[in-house]
C-alpha cells in the first residue's frame, strides 16, 4: 500500500527539479559555446528528463501489474543510460574546465533524480485522490 507523499516532499521535487532545470540552462545561456554545442546540451537534457520519466513510469507499472512491453521496457533503461552517456561523451570532450564540466554533470543528474521524485509523486497523488484518502 503506497502513502499519500507529504507536501514537504512534494514541494521539495519540484524545487529540486527546477533548480536542476533552470542551472543548466542558465549555464548554457551563459556558457562561450557555439549554439548548435548548446542545442547538444539542452537536446540531451530533454532527452534525459523525458526518459527517465518513463523509465520510472515503467518500472512503476511492472510492479503495479500493469502490462508492460519489454521492448518499451528496454527502451526506457536504453534511452535513460544513452543520455547520460552522450551528456558525458559532450563533456569529455568539452574545452570547458573541470568545475563547468561538474556543473553541468550535477545540475543534469539533479534534474534526472527531480524528474524521477515529481512523477512517482504525482502518481501517488492521483492514486491516493482516487482512493479518497
Amino acid at each position: 500500500m503506497n502513502q499519500k507523499p507529504s507536501n514537504a516532499f512534494v514541494a521539495a521535487s519540484w524545487i529540486a527539479l527546477l533548480a536542476g532545470m533552470i542551472s543548466f540552462i542558465i549555464g548554457l545561456w551563459n556558457a562561450d559555446m557555439l549554439l548548435n554545442e548548446k542545442g547538444y546540451y539542452f537536446t540531451v537534457l530533454m532527452f534525459g528528463l523525458f526518459a527517465a520519466i518513463s523509465l520510472q513510469k515503467s518500472v512503476r507499472d511492472q510492479l503495479e501489474g500493469i502490462a508492460v512491453t519489454q521492448i518499451y521496457y528496454g527502451l526506457c533503461w536504453f534511452s535513460t543510460l544513452l543520455a547520460i552517456v552522450l551528456l558525458t561523451v559532450g563533456l569529455w570532450n568539452a574545452t570547458l574546465t573541470l568545475s563547468e564540466k561538474g556543473f553541468y554533470s550535477m545540475s543534469f543528474l539533479l534534474s534526472l533524480f527531480a524528474a524521477i521524485a515529481v512523477q512517482k509523486n504525482t502518481r501517488d497523488l492521483k492514486k491516493a485522490e482516487s482512493e479518497g484518502r
